[in-house]
């Protein structure tokens, strides 16, 4: 636009004209007088001088007749205009100059882009001038997320699961399984958090769908995926006793693994025991012989008699291991039966059987010669056993010492390690005389079979009078060879 400055006297510019006419193609940005002589600076965007760099100018007139200069840099314009303030660029055109003194017109100044007032605006590179872009709109603030995160695989079935969001609350929400059903889960009362509420299926896809709204009022869409781990990786968990057993004071409670825990600490926190009267004991981890590993529970002393003990465990969906989930959850309820402890003194070659404390049976009987003949295999080793199992008929092998699949009789189970009470017909002369067995407790045929009759699992074996304790060596079921300090040594906490 044109930039007219007029003179204080005299004439400048064409002849007549009474004016210094000077005109600019680009944006200007107005005029300031130099304080030092009290002449006019112009400033404004000089494009294509000196290659676009900012110009500096002022008014001068050393013979008495006001010029303009255009200054090349800034350096140049102190030295020659003093105090004029420094600006973003200068357009001077000189149409003409005169005598006298000049006073400018001020014009008025093209507006400057929003957030860019007072200071000049750029020629575009064709000339023009620039252009500012629309904003961009502004997105809506309230987030939503999920853990594990939407579109996660291979979920265990019993993770949490919640969709929590941020600057804003929950509208609506659903979860549907594969067959379209609804999942059970609530929002918090603050409407910002869904959580899941019951465990998801082996091998299944759900989804997720819901609006929120934001703290700005703006409403977004609530949409993402999990599927959980396939059937394949379901494991199969046992306990025992199981269902209505009835058992001995001594029986521990085992729950049986089907693939070793990684996090033991973390499973054991799955499985629990109440019991009525309440009995002081705990779990321990002991890896079987069949190479299962089992969580323990001992206690300090034997049951007491007629004890009602609830076992849970909440395995369902639980990682025991990478790949491997509970099958499922297991519980079991059973009763301690009455109480019956053996008392097996080696050096006193009998078997006595108490009840509640009192004498019910005593047996002749023959244990292992092993300390007799320097052989410590033959040994019936000391320490509390239990009774594991029973059977009626049985065959009996000790390769070592010559014998394979000799069928015996009413033969009760009280270790690992090959140790029976059992029928010996061929051992009857030698019962409550001297030990001659390979580590066994030999009884005649009747009393063999009255004992069996009256043993049940977890039914206390006293050894005593032997070189050789029994041990972890001696496998499985050695809980009671421990003592309660021992055993709480190992316990999970």
């Amino acid at each position: 636009m044109p930039l007219v400055v007029r003179p204080r006297c005299g004439t400048c510019g064409p002849p007549g004209s009474g004016v210094l006419a000077m005109s600019s193609p680009h944006s200007w940005q107005g005029v300031t007088p130099d304080s030092a002589v009290g002449n006019v600076g112009i400033f404004g965007v000089a494009a294509g001088a000196a290659s676009g760099r900012l110009m500096f100018g002022r008014m001068e007139s050393p013979t008495g007749t006001r010029c303009i200069t255009v200054l090349p840099n800034a350096r140049q314009r102190r030295r020659r205009c003093g105090t004029l303030a420094v600006v973003t660029a200068l357009l001077v055109a000189l149409a003409g100059c005169g005598t006298g003194g000049l006073s400018a017109s001020t014009p008025t100044p093209t507006p400057a882009a929003a957030g860019q007032v007072g200071t000049a605006q750029p020629p575009a590179s064709n000339g023009a001038p620039a252009t500012t872009s629309p904003a961009a709109p502004v997105a809506p603030v309230a987030a939503v997320s999920a853990s594990p995160g939407f579109g996660a695989t291979g979920i265990a079935p019993s993770q949490p699961v919640t969709v929590t969001v941020a600057r804003g609350v929950i509208d609506t929400l659903t979860m549907t399984g594969p067959d379209g059903a609804p999942v059970a889960g609530t929002v918090s009362p603050d409407r910002t958090t869904w959580t899941l509420g019951q465990n998801l299926a082996f091998g299944a896809a759900y989804t997720v769908t819901g609006t929120a709204t934001g703290t700005d009022g703006r409403q977004v869409p609530i949409t993402g995926t999990f599927s959980t781990a396939g059937t394949d990786t379901a494991v199969r968990n046992t306990v025992y006793p199981g269902d209505d057993a009835e058992v001995g004071v001594a029986a521990p409670v085992i729950v049986y693994f089907g693939a070793e825990p990684a996090d033991k600490a973390a499973v054991a926190k799955h499985v629990t025991l109440t019991s009525t009267p309440a009995v002081e004991g705990a779990w321990a981890w002991i890896k079987h012989d069949d190479g299962r590993w089992g969580l323990d529970y001992r206690t300090k002393d034997y049951w007491p008699a007629g004890t009602q003990i609830h076992v849970s465990a909440k395995l369902y969906g639980v990682e025991l291991a990478p790949g491997a989930y509970g099958a499922a959850d297991i519980t079991s309820d059973f009763t301690i039966g009455r109480n019956q402890v053996v008392l097996a003194d080696a050096n006193s070659h009998n078997l006595v059987v108490q009840q509640d404390g009192h004498t019910v049976a005593t047996y002749d009987a023959s244990y292992g010669s092993g300390d007799d003949i320097g052989d410590p295999n033959r040994v019936t080793r000391s320490g509390t056993h239990i009774v594991m199992g029973k059977e009626e008929n049985t065959l009996m092998s000790n390769p070592a010492y010559g014998y394979s699949n000799v069928p015996e009789k009413w033969a009760v189970r009280i270790s690992d390690n090959g140790e029976f009470i059992h029928q010996n017909q061929y051992t009857v002369a030698d019962q409550g005389v001297v030990n001659v067995s390979h580590g066994c407790i030999n009884l005649s045929a009747e009393s063999a079979q009255a004992y069996f009759e009256s043993a049940i699992y977890g039914d206390p074996v006293q050894v005593t009078g032997t070189s050789v304790q029994l041990s972890a060596a001696d496998g499985d079921i050695y809980d009671w060879a421990l003592s309660w300090e021992e055993w709480k040594a190992i316990t999970v906490t």
